[in-house]
């Protein structure tokens, strides 16, 4: 009874989707969203200032001295990172925000949610885009056997092997194959897979999802090599299979 009377005392970790870009919050957002934000004060970050900017377009009239933040990114010492969890082991609810979409998901959260698992904290997700499943549901390839990889190798020739073992693997087990690459090397990316990718595999283009500017495009490689598209410097995911009948 002690210890079930001790995980009552929790607070829960509520995991808090974002916009993907310069959008209407409640076009892209539930509004569970939004009562959640009113509601917590405390909140775990990639970037406090784009954190505090996107509480106050959600909810303008929320006090901003009244919120704190722990900044959750590359430069985090690993030692850090326990403490964050505090005021939910003290019984306060906390929010985690991801810079861009579900956090968790090619997103540093994912550290602060499995923590939350290990010491019995109540991890509570909200609906909210993920630029990852909107770019495979709208890609018509393959949802029910899918892999994403993050980014691919900088380097040419490590890049050229990587684009051929995903393309293999595509093929090999009919999963689609999803990465994504920093908008100003989109340009780079692609002429490497119009050069290394098979012509006749498919090659969707998911760029600015849920923008006014949004464009997604599944064609062949030989198809793709006589269409032009933008993407330098614009947020996008390539989505590839072979052998689709």
């Amino acid at each position: 009874m002690a210890n079930h009377s001790l995980k009552q005392q929790l607070g829960s970790l509520y995991l808090i989707p974002t916009d993907l870009g310069n959008t209407a919050l409640m076009d892209v957002l539930p509004l569970i969203v939004k009562k959640k934000v009113e509601a917590l004060d405390f909140y775990i970050a990639e970037n406090e200032k784009t954190a505090r900017r996107f509480i106050k377009k959600l909810v303008p009239d929320k006090p901003q001295p009244a919120l704190h933040f722990e900044v959750l990114n590359k430069h985090t010492r690993p030692m850090e990172i326990p403490g964050f969890l505090k005021p939910c082991q003290d019984g306060t609810d906390m929010g985690l925000l991801s810079e861009a979409g579900c956090p968790g998901i090619a997103d540093p959260g994912a550290k602060i949610v499995h923590l939350a698992h290990e010491k019995g904290i109540r991890v509570r997700p909200l609906v909210g885009p993920s630029s990852i499943t909107l770019a495979l549901m709208a890609s018509g390839l393959n949802g029910q056997n899918f892999s994403f990889h993050g980014y691919l190798p900088i380097d040419g020739h490590e890049r050229k092997k990587a684009i051929k073992k995903v393309e293999r693997i595509s093929e090999e087990q009919q999963q689609t194959q999803i990465f994504i690459e920093t908008p100003y090397r989109n340009e780079k990316l692609f002429a490497d897979l119009k050069r290394h990718l098979h012509p006749f595999t498919q090659l969707c283009i998911a760029r600015e999802l849920t923008q006014k500017t949004e464009f997604i495009r599944t064609q062949t490689i030989a198809e793709w090599k006589n269409t032009k598209v933008d993407l330098h410097k614009k947020p996008a995911l390539f989505l590839i299979q072979k052998g689709i009948d």
